[in-house]
């Protein structure tokens, strides 16, 4: 079967649809951009414990290249950035338990940190012609629409769901407005027994948004009111704590793709059980089948987007009102591929609150 990103890569002049406006699946090279803050005199300890992690980096596979700068006006800034032979495989890393021990000797150096994915879409230099097109650039630029799309995850105790979901539902929505450039826009939280999955969107600057919210007494209390039943203990008051806690939660968005932006649809999530080390390669698929959905005219579905860490997969729609689970069901074609990869059917996640911001 040809993959979402053989589609994408077989023809360098090939459009991709102005539809799409966020996809890790086109095959093309990844540059990542690594902006640090070292805390004062800890400049010679983190380039030890970036050296050590630079040697573990170069065994892990689609990793090619990577460089340490340090800033020539301030000497606590460094930039590390590494390329990768496509997004999947460093995605794959960044989101594993084996990351989170490999940058654990960075903490106790660094202030602060802010990273950046970028696919390459031309290069220059000395190169032989046609050689940067062999080494898989991005073909042309996507359309997006200005919105950012991330999501968390995180299991409660077995015999808490109703308690976490009153807890969840009933709060005050925090202030839409970050900053001059940032916005929240949207929040919607889904339960599945003891999943809890929260997927918000942003216009501007994600991580300026995080920290706002986190930062609102109506978010922290609500917070501290969950903690008690969670599956994975946390000290909000201990920023190692948390940190672990929401790195472990990420749920990043790995495909969108939007067909009508004026239409307003019915919200839905699904839940897509994966088996062991199968959850990049089911969310291509489930990309593959949004992407053909949204090039039929006669399709229920009107925005979706994928999330996906490990083997979890979460499938975000909006679809016409009155169309109910048949947006959900997969082409015959796809059925058999993708049960080969779930270990279990999709389940629908029950919808807990949905908000927009007013004033986004």
């Amino acid at each position: 079967m040809t993959t979402l990103s053989e589609k994408m890569s077989d023809q360098s002049t090939r459009q991709v649809s102005k539809k799409v406006s966020q996809s890790v699946f086109d095959g093309s090279r990844l540059r990542v951009v690594l902006l640090v803050d070292v805390n004062d005199g800890a400049q010679q300890q983190f380039l030890e414990a970036y050296e050590q992690l630079c040697n573990q980096v170069a065994r892990v596979p689609g990793h090619v290249s990577d460089q340490l700068c340090q800033s020539i006006e301030n000497p606590s800034q460094w930039l590390i950035t590494s390329e990768w032979e496509s997004a999947p495989p460093f995605l794959t890393w960044v989101n594993s338990e084996e990351h989170v021990r490999m940058v654990e000797p960075l903490h106790s150096c660094v202030r602060d940190t802010r990273s950046l994915r970028f696919h390459i879409v031309r290069e220059t230099g000395g190169e032989p012609a046609g050689a940067a097109s062999r080494r898989r650039l991005q073909s042309s630029p996507r359309i997006g629409d200005g919105v950012i799309r991330h999501a968390l995850t995180f299991t409660v105790r077995p015999g808490s769901e109703e308690k976490v979901a009153k807890i969840l539902a009933d709060y005050a929505s925090p202030q839409a407005r970050v900053d001059e450039t940032t916005r929240l826009s949207r929040t919607s939280l889904f339960m599945h027994g003891n999943r809890v999955v929260r997927a918000i969107e942003v216009r501007g600057d994600l991580l300026a948004a995080l920290r706002h919210v986190a930062r609102q007494p109506e978010v922290r209390a609500v917070e501290e009111a969950i903690n008690p039943y969670l599956e994975q203990e946390r000290d909000l008051n201990d920023q190692e704590s948390a940190r672990v806690f929401f790195t472990r939660a990420a749920l990043p968005a790995v495909h969108h793709v939007t067909a009508d932006e004026l239409a307003e649809g019915e919200r839905q999530a699904l839940y897509y059980p994966a088996r062991p080390d199968c959850g990049m390669r089911l969310a291509e698929l489930l990309a593959q089948q949004d992407e053909a959905a949204a090039e039929d005219p006669d399709s229920p579905v009107l925005r979706s987007t994928i999330f996906q860490r490990d083997d979890v997969v979460v499938r975000l729609i909006d679809v016409r009102p009155g169309t109910g689970a048949r947006a959900l069901l997969p082409e015959p074609g796809r059925q058999a591929a993708l049960s080969t990869l779930l270990d279990g059917e999709p389940v629908g996640m029950d919808l807990v609150t949905d908000r927009r911001s007013p004033d986004a």
